[in-house]
């Protein structure tokens, strides 16, 4: 034994097998050569007995002298003595196999011992059963031998005799030991067939009820458990088909309801077939039948839909996309409906003559203090209120050239224009272009002839002018109206208005102010606290808080509404300018706004114009081989400026780019990557850092995540708040990047008469100047037979071995081409400077 196995213990017994001559002591031994002691505990088997059988004595301990009484376990075979001069090897395999031993052995006395208790258990059941037996042939056999009723009261039976000896006998004596088995017959019953017994034991096949299951309340009160119950579901159905039957019974057919479809200009058949009430499948076989192999989902045309709609029997109401947006050209309202509405009048002219010092001077306000550079950079609208009470709208408008687009609407949307010109300037441009506007408007003209109080002023001038432009004044006897004011001395202003007012009366202007509103969009703009904000000129009905609109491609609700000083109305009656709160986007300047009668269909109206919108953006000329090379070429040649541009009202947008186009031309070209209404965002200056494009901002500014990404991306930043200031330096930058101009100049012309070498790899070429004259170090062109060969410089000029620095024409000389050696006898030789000069756009 090796010392490891002498080791203390710490406290308790070591688990393990020792000698196999100890009992309750096994000892393990392992492959690596050491080995352990295991405890085993010996319990005794727990025998179950029957209920009131009496315990079997245990046997007595055999005495300790004799141990043969006692049937010992059979002791384990010793294990062989190690032979001696084992090598490790050998005893490693040799306590392997003494371990696979033991366990083999091990694994055999289990079996064993498993097979003795199944056996004795099979044993005990079927002695059981036979008891069970022979019990109920005995109660059989009493029951069969029991006599009559009749003769039970001559004779009882012994059990009965029994009993009345037992309630006889006195207490104190013993009772007789009671038998196993007393079978008593039940008495008979009126109905013994129809009544089951109070606490029956046996089961309809003679089974114990005992034994058939576990008693539950359920099983006791629901006797005839055997038949399986039906689940809610089966009886639902089964009452629906009762009445599907009691219903198909008793109604007649139902006569085909004729229905009215709505058929668009495609339409898939499912929808179609919910449209008429009909079965998909149904349409989809009446398809087939025509030759067309389609589905439910697949769309088909108006004809064919027309053709299955008159073969099911309904009636057909043919509609296009078109019909969904909403179309006022025929709707024209009663003479007996329409009211008398103040006159709009928009005031016209060329910039810096006194349009918005005259509408200050009419309203009692300042507006020109506010205005950046002194100019008007926005369409205003404004409704004054007379000395005699009569009302008056005005539309101030641009004068700059950039503002086109505001003066057209201006001239659109109004019933009379005041042509503004300065006595002390004449007729500009823009004064010509407003006057055009008007005559495209048709609407009639004022002349308003301005700084009278000036020592330049000249009115006389003004009238001869215009006759330039086939406009005559009342004072040459024509029919256009002029009047002589001063905006700074207020002289002439009451017969402004006068005349304003008469010719409004000859107009008669009316409007209906009892149906619903239609507007149209002076001006539109973004605000940072209230959202979307558009400017309307009420042209008939009345707009009240809470009607719900549509404006171009977006819908909205009217949440409120401010006059021209800021005052919150509820009401707007025609020819009323008032600013709109709650559009769902930023609309165009001369959008018309539409009241309508819900939300779904101020949603359907702006979705369908905005497919409109989306389909004119996205598509593309039709291509051919002509278009494809002019494209190409122009993508390799022009040079393109990215801009992103950002305005405060959509009218500034507008003239913004519009001017930015106009300083285009085919070598370079401003190309915006986006333009909006609005502060500066992180989309802005994104796709701006991504182009390298700088942002331009006109009246507004980037707010503070766009103002930090400006600083991380380096995005360059232009801000402005005069629109010319605006085209000068995007022209002065595009002209930079377009570079210089480069004009050549042909200094002098010669003639190749012969070539000789000149070092181990140049050579010189003897010339004859015919034209001009030839310096050393500037550009040459060499010409064979009119095809220039190379572009060089001169290097080297010289006449009899001397470096000269210019040749004159008549004389010869010789010169060496930097870079160029394809020199031959009769070539021509041309020789030009460069000059370089700044563009301009």
């Amino acid at each position: 034994m090796s010392d490891s196995d002498n080791k203390p213990t710490l406290g308790r017994k070591p688990l393990g097998l020792k000698k196999s001559v100890e009992a309750g002591e096994v000892k393990q031994t392992f492959s690596h050569g050491r080995t352990n002691k295991v405890v085993v505990e010996v319990k005794s088997r727990k025998l179950i007995r029957k209920p009131g059988e009496a315990p079997v004595a245990a046997p007595p301990p055999p005495p300790p002298p004799a141990p043969v009484a006692a049937p010992a376990p059979a002791p384990a075979p010793k294990k062989p003595a190690a032979p001696a001069g084992e090598t490790p090897q050998e005893r490693v395999a040799r306590l392997q196999r003494e371990a696979e031993e033991a366990r083999l052995a091990m694994l055999e006395e289990q079996t064993r011992r498993e097979q003795e208790e199944r056996q004795r258990a099979l044993d005990e059941e079927r002695r059981r059963a036979e008891q069970n037996r022979k019990a109920e042939a005995e109660a059989e056999a009493a029951a069969t031998l029991q006599p009559e009723p009749e003769a039970a009261t001559e004779a009882p039976p012994a059990d009965e005799a029994g009993d009345d000896e037992e309630a006889q006998r006195p207490a104190g004596t013993a009772a007789p030991a009671p038998r196993r088995f007393t079978p008593v017959a039940a008495p008979k019953r009126p109905e013994p067939a129809a009544k089951k017994p109070a606490h029956p034991t046996r089961d309809r096949k003679g089974g114990d009820e005992r034994r058939s299951g576990k008693l539950t309340v359920t099983r006791a009160l629901n006797e005839d458990e055997g038949a399986r119950a039906r689940s809610l579901a089966a009886l639902k159905r089964a009452r629906e088909k009762e009445k599907r039957a009691h219903f198909a019974g008793q109604s007649a057919p139902r006569e085909k309801q004729v229905r009215d479809v709505v058929v668009p200009e495609a339409i898939t058949v499912q929808e179609l077939a919910n449209r008429m009430a009909e079965k998909g499948a149904d349409l989809v076989k009446a398809l087939f039948k025509m030759g067309m192999m389609v589905t439910v989902n697949q769309t088909i045309d108006q004809d064919t839909a027309e053709l299955l709609v008159e073969e099911f029997g309904h009636n057909i109401q043919r509609v296009s996309e078109s019909d969904v947006d909403i179309d006022t050209t025929g709707d024209v309202d009663a003479p007996e409906t329409l009211k008398p509405r103040p006159p709009v009048v928009t005031i016209m002219g060329h910039v810096d003559h006194g349009k918005t010092s005259l509408l200050d001077a009419l309203r009692g306000t300042d507006v020109v203090r506010g205005e950046a550079g002194g100019i008007t950079q926005h369409i205003g609208a404004y409704q004054i209120k007379t000395k005699g009470g009569d009302l008056v709208t005005f539309l101030d408008t641009p004068g700059h050239e950039a503002f086109t687009e505001m003066r057209m609407r201006g001239a659109n949307v109004t019933d009379i224009v005041v042509l503004v010109v300065a006595g002390d300037d004449g007729i500009m441009p823009q004064t010509i272009e407003a006057i055009n506007h008007t005559k495209a408007a048709g609407v009639p003209m004022i002349v308003a002839i301005t700084k009278a109080d000036r020592s330049e002023y000249s009115a006389q001038k003004i009238r001869e002018r215009l006759l330039e432009h086939e406009i005559v004044v009342e004072a040459m006897s024509g029919d256009v109206q002029d009047v002589e004011v001063s905006a700074k001395t207020g002289a002439g202003l009451d017969t402004l208005i006068e005349k304003i007012l008469l010719q409004a009366e000859l107009l008669e202007l009316k409007a209906n102010p009892e149906r619903s509103a239609e507007a149209t969009v002076v001006e539109a703009k973004l605000d940072k606290g209230k959202g979307p904000l558009a400017t309307v000129l009420i042209t008939r009905g009345t707009l009240k808080v809470g009607d719900i609109f549509v404006v171009g491609t977006h819908s909205g609700r009217v949440r409120a509404m401010l006059d021209d000083k800021g005052r919150q109305i509820k009401e707007a009656p025609p020819a009323l300018p008032v600013e709109v709160l709650g559009l769902g986007g930023v609309p165009m300047a001369g959008d018309v706004l539409t009241v309508v009668e819900s939300e779904a269909r101020a949603r359907e109206v702006a979705a369908f114009r905005q497919e409109k919108a989306t389909a004119k953006r996205t598509t593309t000329a039709p291509s051919s081989l002509e278009n494809m090379f002019s494209a190409l070429s122009a993508k390799q040649t022009v040079i393109e400026y990215p801009v992103v541009v950002k305005a405060d009202v959509q009218g500034s947008v507008e003239a913004i780019v519009n001017a930015l186009n106009k300083i285009s031309n085919d070598e370079i070209k401003v190309k915006i990557l986006q333009s909006g209404v609005g502060a500066i965002t992180e989309s802005d200056v994104n796709l701006a850092a991504a182009s390298n494009a700088p942002v331009i901002g006109f009246n507004v500014r980037p707010n503070a995540k766009a103002r930090e990404l400006v600083d991380r991306n380096k995005t360059r930043m232009k801000y402005f708040d005069v629109i010319y200031h605006l085209t000068d330096d995007i022209a002065k930058e595009m002209a930079g990047i377009w570079g210089p101009e480069r004009i050549e100049h042909v200094v002098g012309r010669a003639e190749v008469k012969e070539v000789f070498p000149a070092g181990k790899r140049d050579k010189a070429a003897g010339l004859l100047v015919l034209e001009g004259g030839i310096k050393k170090g500037l550009f040459a062109r060499l010409t064979r037979q009119d095809v220039i060969v190379s572009k060089t410089v001169i290097a080297s000029l010289r006449r009899f071995k001397d470096d000269v620095p210019e040749v004159r024409a008549g004389l010869e000389c010789g010169v060496v081409l930097q870079d160029t050696n394809d020199i031959k006898p009769g070539d021509m030789l041309e020789v030009f400077e460069v000059e370089e000069r700044e563009r301009t756009l």
